[in-house]
């Protein structure tokens, strides 16, 4: 239920690094690992995140370079193709318009948007993200940071997972259990909390998540029942932050009238019309 299959090797190993440190992917390399056979439909998918890239505000050259590529041909010769350096935000445009039914595409949209050495999609392209797109952003970074989270948890001593998760969310929700969540929100039977939360109740979440995992692995926490003490802990924590910084309760944020998988489901229906 917490964990997520990311192959994050696939996409690290085409990760090309310039001569002034900075990252980028090449398009052809791309689309070899999202499994597109035909340049021409895998150029289709990268011209709708153009499109989104300058929807949403930002320079169209600074994420996608167009660039040409020299390619051996019949008898020795070679002739110029078209390809792109891409950044770290325009693969995960691609990632979001690509062929959701495949599974490295899925793996591919939860890679570039997690955050791991450093931020993947700047202050100003988050800010310009609609609600249900930050949603989606911040469900993928608690499904990384839970997994991360479980491993820690796992290698600390825990067995019951469900007893160590709704320590955390005791602490950050004023004693509330996952279930008691569910049931406030009027959510059905064994439908996922996290994918009815809106992006700011999921950025709490995730601030417990991370700021658990860091504190297990700094501190060399063991034993069960003191791992699930400082996940308590630690919610509570964030609950106090939220209350210092007068903010809205977890437990009084609104719920969203559309879960993050029927949200999914209809973007999926939309990709495979157009």
């Amino acid at each position: 239920m917490y964990e997520i299959d990311v192959n994050i090797n696939v996409f690290e190993n085409i990760k090309h690094i310039d001569e002034e440190g900075k990252e980028h992917w090449d398009a052809r390399e791309l689309k070899q690992v999202l499994e597109y056979t035909q340049w021409r439909r895998f150029n289709d998918v990268i011209e709708k995140a153009i499109i989104a890239c300058k929807n949403s505000g930002n320079l169209v050259s600074d994420h996608f370079a167009n660039v040409g590529k020299m390619i051996e041909i019949a008898k020795g010769a070679s002739r110029k193709v078209e390809d792109y350096k891409l950044s770290r935000y325009a693969c995960y445009l691609i990632a979001q318009n690509a062929d959701s039914r495949k599974k490295v595409v899925a793996e591919a949209q939860t890679y570039f948007a997690v955050q791991t050495r450093k931020m993947e999609l700047t202050e100003k392209e988050y800010s310009l993200l609609s609600e249900d797109e930050k949603r989606l952003y911040q469900r993928n970074l608690t499904r990384k940071g839970n997994y991360s989270l479980n491993q820690t948890a796992k290698k600390a001593g825990v067995k019951n997972f469900d007893k160590f998760h709704n320590a955390g969310y005791k602490g950050l929700y004023n004693g509330e259990t996952a279930d008691d969540i569910a049931k406030r929100k009027g959510l059905r039977y064994r439908e996922d909390i996290l994918d009815n939360m809106g992006s700011t109740e999921l950025a709490a979440n995730l601030f417990r998540i991370t700021q658990t995992d860091e504190k297990l692995k700094n501190d060399n926490i063991e034993g069960e029942n003191n791992v699930n003490d400082t996940h308590y802990k630690v919610g509570k924590k964030v609950r106090e932050t939220i209350k210092d910084l007068g903010g809205t309760m977890p437990e009084d944020m609104p719920t969203p009238n559309k879960s993050l998988k029927e949200i999914e489901k209809e973007n999926k229906m939309v990709k495979l019309n157009d």
